[in-house]
């Protein structure tokens, strides 16, 4: 199941908006075949894993981290008929599947056939690894990561607002190569695009733009981004999010420029971001890796819209009164009233401190 969980988590970042699965075939102790899920369209990992097993797969047992699905679609035929079709005879399964047309019936049409199923090896890992499907496919609403790099007081930036760099460049490594390549948009606000110029591209371990890049989301209210920002001349599609406040000559000039421009309804003079996040789940982007700055953090954390965090926490202090701190938005009036994280796991990654928690949202996680 490790070997199948390895292989699941090649398939991040290319399979969206179907999940990433890896299948491992064993037959007498040895790996006779074995798949991750292709890009959309192209076979599932348990299909992969029997192409490659052929006749070998009659009587092996069958290590897959997701529930074998058991329904027809457009474009892919049932992974448990297949199943059935090969003679496996054992198959494990790390975690079930959440799609209403699978959850439960898949393994149960395999048990129907005969074959020997169990369910829960390395479940948590499964799960983690699925989190952004089963958020969309269950509510048509994206898995929001809130993501931010900060000094040991929770500043972003010096008094003068030096930012270059706050966090090692091992940590940097991991949010480029890592987070923005299994993600299916990066968002920011137009203050960082103005201020930063960034290009929020994935990249790979030579520093070069891989060929699969996720959506760029802009908050941008009233028409701010820069015809020339790098972020509008990188591969892939940059979508500024925006209100009727944009002139409709800067969105000539925008889309002139390669933007795609969405009108969505304002909240408190801004773009809503509940708005946002139900329309990019309606052109089934099944995640979002939120970058900054401190404003839009402020009011995804405030606003409870965000489902996971990961703070890059680097072991310097910044200190004076005037540095920005790294979440803005609202905030609590209480201690008790701070989002708090659970499920939390820490590490070191080039002397920075990484935290990955889920926020705890009306008593449940």
């Amino acid at each position: 199941m490790k070997r199948a969980l390895g292989l699941a988590k090649k398939a991040r970042g290319y399979t969206s908006p179907n999940p990433a699965v890896g299948a491992v075939l064993v037959k007498n102790g040895v790996i006779v075949g074995e798949g991750r899920t292709q890009p959309l369209g192209q076979a599932h990992a348990e299909a992969d894993a029997l192409k490659n097993a052929g006749a070998s797969a009659r009587g092996a047992t069958l290590y897959v981290t997701l529930e074998p699905c058991c329904h027809t679609n457009k474009r892919t035929p049932p992974c448990t008929k297949a199943i059935i079709r090969a003679g496996v005879a054992e198959v494990h399964i790390a975690t079930l599947d959440h799609n209403p047309n699978v959850r439960g019936k898949g393994a149960q049409e395999l048990r129907d056939a005969g074959i020997r199923v169990t369910v829960g090896e390395h479940e948590d890992e499964a799960n983690e690894m699925v989190e952004a499907h089963t958020k969309w496919i269950t509510t048509g609403k994206p898995f929001v990561i809130a993501k931010f790099a900060c000094s040991l007081d929770g500043k972003m930036a010096t008094r003068e607002g030096d930012s270059h760099w706050i966090s090692s460049g091992e940590s940097r490594f991991h949010a480029n190569r890592e987070l923005r390549h299994w993600v299916d948009a990066i968002l920011v606000g137009v203050n960082t695009v103005i201020k930063d110029d960034p290009m929020l591209t994935a990249r790979d371990a030579g520093d070069r733009d891989i060929n699969r890049q996720p959506l760029r989301v802009i908050v941008d209210s009233t028409g701010r981004t820069p015809a020339e920002a790098k972020v509008l001349k990188q591969d892939g599609k940059c979508l500024i999010a925006t209100t009727k406040a944009m002139p409709a000559s800067k969105a000539i000039a925008l889309k002139e420029n390669g933007a795609e421009i969405a009108v969505l309804p304002a909240k408190a003079g801004v773009v809503s971001l509940t708005a946002l996040i139900d329309m990019l789940g309606k052109r089934q982007v099944t995640s979002i890796l939120i970058e900054g700055g401190a404003t839009v953090l402020g009011s995804v954390l405030d606003e409870g819209l965000a489902d996971k965090v990961y703070a890059f926490i680097a072991p310097i202090v910044i200190g004076g009164a005037g540095a920005p701190s790294a979440v803005g938005g609202v905030g609590p009036g209480r201690i008790t009233q701070a989002l708090r994280l659970e499920r939390t796991r820490v590490k070191t990654i080039g002397g920075d401190v990484l935290i990955v928690g889920y926020p705890k949202k009306n008593g449940k996680t």
